[in-house]
Order: structure tokens, then C-alpha cells, then sequence
């Protein structure tokens, strides 16, 4: 068996290890996803580094929600400087100038996406938001979190700082197969990340429909009717999200 079969079981066994061991909080995330979606209000995402990608996965997709917002910062991300992100996110002080970028207030859900949950920025971020009466989630590694002291002046990890918490159950260093070197290869982050939070939103739409609540969808823009479908969906939303 070589790296590509232990990559492929490994991601298989921290997915569903991920899936089994939270059923519950899944149920209550997409429980208040849905309250905040139909009420009236956004899902704001958030992620540095890689954990950008999990913000970008749940915007403007084909069968996800319309109501999501990310916040997307070029320094915290890497098509700049993948070094320098690392350093930005680091710096204390950059979460007030993201908010105060946004309307976030009472009602709203903000995902906080960071795979070590030490550094000050998903930090700072998560406690700004929690001021603002918002339900906090953060999608995080635990383990991880636990083996390395938080890197922000408040002290915390993210997952002690969110209302809510997603553990992403991945190795420490995130990194999972032995190649043959004295570091290990393949993370697990994104893509079991990515899992739970589809499914999570797979869950809040189907809660709305259970209840008869008016949901909004994005199409495929690659099927036929989904320009029409989206292009109402786009006109509704782009004053609150305008980056559609």
C-alpha cells in the first residue's frame, strides 16, 4: 500500500471519526444556521491561510445557501504572500479592521475557520463578533490546539473563545502519512472541514423545508435554468454581499 492508499484511508477514518463524534452539535449548528438564514440574517465565514478556502467553499456554490458571506482579507490569505499571511494573522489588532467591514450584529452566524486556533486574528475575530450578540462557530483541531500555547494577548485558543465548537479531528501539524521523511505529508484540514460544513448546510436546508420556511439556493450556473434561478437570487442579496 503506498501513500496515495494511506492518504485516501486516512482522510476516510478522520472523516468519519469527525462525523460519529459530532452528530449532536452538527444537528445544533445547522439548527441555528437555519433560524439565522430564515430570519433574515447572514452566515459570515472566516479563515487565514489555507482555512481561507473553507470560507470561499460554502460562497456562492451550486446547492449552498445564499446568505453567506465571507470575509476575505488579501494579507490573511495567500495569492500575495503565502510567508506574510503567516505573519499577519499573527499580529494583534487586524480583527477590528475586518469588522469593521461588516454589519454583523445580533442574529448572524460567523464560522471562524482555523486549523491550530492559536494565532490572534480568528481569535480577536471570534470575541469582537460574540460582543456583538453574533453566534460564534469555530471549525478547528482541538488536539492540535491543545499541544501549542495561544499565540494572541488574550490568551485563548479559538475553541475557547467561539459559542460553538467543530473539531476538524485531525492529526497535530494537521499533516498524516509517513513518506519517509522526518515530517509527515497530506492534511486533513480542508477537506474533512469542507465535509462537515456541507453537510452542516445540507442539514439547515432541509430543516427549512421541514418547517415550510423560504430558503434561498444557489443553482449550478452550468445547468439549464440556472442563470435565471441565481440571477434573483444575486438581485436580492448584492446590496448585503457585495461581492456577488
Amino acid at each position: 500500500m503506498n501513500a496515495i492508499d494511506r492518504f485516501a484511508d486516512n482522510l476516510q477514518a478522520v472523516t468519519a471519526r469527525a462525523f460519529a463524534q459530532q452528530r449532536d452539535i452538527m444537528e445544533e449548528i445547522a439548527r441555528r444556521m437555519c433560524e439565522c438564514v430564515t430570519g433574515g440574517h447572514l452566515v459570515y465565514l472566516f479563515g487565514t491561510g489555507h482555512a481561507h478556502i473553507l470560507a470561499e467553499e460554502m460562497f456562492y456554490r451550486a446547492g449552498g445557501l445564499a446568505a453567506v458571506r465571507p470575509i476575505l482579507d488579501e494579507k490573511l490569505m495567500l495569492h500575495k504572500s503565502a510567508s506574510g499571511s503567516t505573519l499577519a494573522e499573527r499580529e494583534p489588532g487586524c480583527a477590528a479592521r475586518l469588522m469593521a467591514g461588516t454589519d454583523m450584529g445580533k442574529g448572524d452566524m460567523l464560522i471562524v475557520c482555523s486549523n491550530s486556533g492559536r494565532n490572534a486574528a480568528p481569535v480577536e475575530l471570534a470575541l469582537l463578533a460574540r460582543e456583538r450578540g453574533v453566534c460564534v462557530i469555530a471549525l478547528t483541531n482541538i488536539a492540535h490546539s491543545r499541544s501549542c500555547a495561544p499565540r494572541n494577548p488574550e490568551n485563548l485558543r479559538l475553541y475557547e473563545a467561539a459559542d460553538l465548537v467543530l473539531d476538524n479531528c485531525g492529526a497535530i501539524g494537521d499533516a498524516s502519512v509517513d513518506v519517509g521523511l522526518p515530517y509527515l505529508a497530506g492534511a486533513t484540514s480542508t477537506a474533512v472541514g469542507a465535509a462537515l460544513l456541507q453537510a452542516i448546510e445540507c442539514r439547515c436546508v432541509e430543516l427549512a423545508v421541514e418547517k415550510g420556511l423560504e430558503i434561498d439556493v444557489f443553482s449550478s450556473s452550468n445547468v439549464d435554468n440556472g442563470d435565471e434561478i441565481n440571477e434573483k437570487i444575486i438581485k436580492k442579496y448584492r446590496q448585503r454581499i457585495p461581492m456577488l
